[in-house]
């Protein structure tokens, strides 16, 4: 199931750098970690593209014997300017504070966010607008080794998900001084019971509150309303963003949550297991939604695959956000159960042509693809996908540009948290909200990146966690640009 891939800048120096979370052999007492051969690794930039190995030399060899690599999170999480990194594991989860010196410190301790039992997917976010960036981590069952079994009649498979208890997520909130507090069961996010594997944020119904959206595999979605006040009410059913359109439920793994019909209400992707279409659920306002994979598109050309990282990203900067999906099986001997149905399948590029989705004409060769992380890797403008693949190399996916022009904004709050994560930008007709979060066990470049087509220049509006609306007209396109919080309430 594993693993993730973040994407990240962690040394500041303009290049974005690439984080893998790793595995785990089987030991008596849980996975060996120590070898070299199971370190997660981090790999950083070089000026010519080029990549270096640098995991022990920023102290991150030492992924913890016991556990089993899932997730990362990257983000900034002590406002510091510098990118920390949180790994979820299957076992004891890992919080490292990036010192600013190109090495990384285990803080969990202090901090209070090691969590334990099966993690998945983690995500920094503001949930309540003061500034700090608190941290929200799904897991995935009540599953321990000593209950692990097969199921199957002849054949071996992995049991249903339903055969383990489900649980709830975590919820920490950021005090500002390095450590957490478990706000899981006063804001309400641990009472609802799941088996969680992706998660991404979005402000759905536009109150300057940010919501939370969980694929769960076999079951209905979750959608966490932020009612706040501090609390979260779980309302995916009434807001229609739980099921498919015929009521059943799906087996969500990767999940994006993002406007892709330019329509400036955020949308969600959820992707499964064959035979189910992934789910795409278009916002109607007021955080409510309406399932469109037929009216799409997307039910047509997903149906047969099993998907994983997945990210609405606009490749060839035409002024819609495309989809990509990691996708291989869960099982590894599913061809002996439906010859029709492959474990390594060729990644997916559906090009958005104005709020439908093609299958792109490019062919990929197939792996078990699952982690994601998109990013512009080596700043043209054209975003790039790197992805991890089980018992394999990763893959990078580099774009070659599709001839649109750009614009990419790196945010930095003052008032609000300094990675400007919850903000909600719209430039020329587009929404992003911005935020590292989202695909499979990923983490994505924080950067937000519009495309704009033929347009020679963008009008940009930033909506603050704070509260401040920021407006900048006549941008000229094909840059990156920073832009500080400032302006009014």
């Amino acid at each position: 199931m594993g693993g993730g891939v973040a994407l990240l800048d962690y040394d500041n120096d303009g290049r974005l750098d690439v984080f893998f979370v790793n595995g785990g052999a089987p030991a008596k007492t849980g996975f060996a970690r120590s070898g070299p051969k199971h370190w997660n690794r981090l790999y950083r930039q070089n000026p010519d593209g080029s990549f270096s190995g640098v995991t022990e030399a920023a102290g991150l060899a030492a992924a913890g014997d016991g556990n089993y690599g899932m997730g990362v999170a990257a983000a900034d999480f002590d406002n510091d300017g510098f990118t920390d990194l949180y790994v979820t594991s299957f076992g004891r989860n890992v919080l490292y504070r990036n010192t600013g010196k190109g090495t990384f410190t285990d803080v969990t301790a202090r901090a209070g966010v090691g969590a334990g039992g099966w993690s998945a997917s983690a995500g920094f976010f503001d949930y309540d607008n003061d500034g700090l960036l608190d941290l929200f981590v799904t897991r995935y069952m009540d599953w321990s080794l000593a209950a692990s079994k097969a199921c199957g009649d002849g054949v071996p498979v992995y049991c249903p998900p339903a055969t383990f208890p489900a649980i709830g997520n975590l919820l920490y909130r950021n005090r500002g001084d390095g450590t957490f507090a478990d706000v899981s069961a006063a804001s309400g996010v641990g009472r609802a019971l799941g088996r969680a594997l992706g998660v991404a944020f979005a402000d759905a119904d536009d109150d300057g509150d940010v919501d939370i959206f969980v694929a769960n595999d076999g079951m209905e979605q979750f959608l966490f309303r932020n009612n706040g006040n501090g609390t979260f009410t779980e309302r995916a059913v009434e807001a229609g963003a739980a099921l498919s359109d015929d009521g059943k439920p799906v087996s969500g793994m990767g999940v994006d949550f993002r406007d892709y019909d330019n329509d400036g209400r955020p949308d969600i992707v959820v992707t499964t297991l064959s035979r189910q279409k992934y789910a795409l659920f278009r916002g109607l306002g007021d955080g409510q939604f309406e399932y469109a994979s037929l009216a799409s598109g997307l039910g047509a050309i997903t149906s047969i695959h099993s998907g994983w990282g997945t990210a609405f990203v606009d490749f060839d900067n035409d002024g819609w956000k495309d989809l990509f999906v990691a996708q291989g099986h869960v099982m590894d001997n599913v061809e002996k159960l439906d010859p029709s149905l492959r474990s390594h399948e060729a990644p997916l590029l559906a090009m958005n042509k104005q709020g439908h989705f093609e299958r792109g004409g490019q062919a990929f060769a197939a792996a078990a693809g699952r982690g994601v992380a998109f990013g512009d890797l080596n700043n043209d403008g054209a975003p790039d996908a790197v992805m991890s693949t089980l018992g394999g190399p990763p893959v990078v996916f580099r774009n070659r540009g599709g001839g649109g022009r750009w614009l990419t904004l790196a945010l930095r709050g003052t008032r609000s948290n300094r990675d400007g994560a919850g903000a909600r930008v719209f430039v020329n007709g587009q929404r992003q909200d911005a935020g590292s979060a989202g695909s499979y066990l990923s983490s994505n470049d924080r950067r937000v990146h519009f495309g704009l087509g033929p347009a020679l220049t963008a009008k940009v509006e930033i909506r603050w966690p704070s509260g401040r609306v920021q407006r900048l007209a006549g941008v000229a396109a094909n840059q990156i640009l920073s832009v500080t919080e400032a302006g009014d309430k």
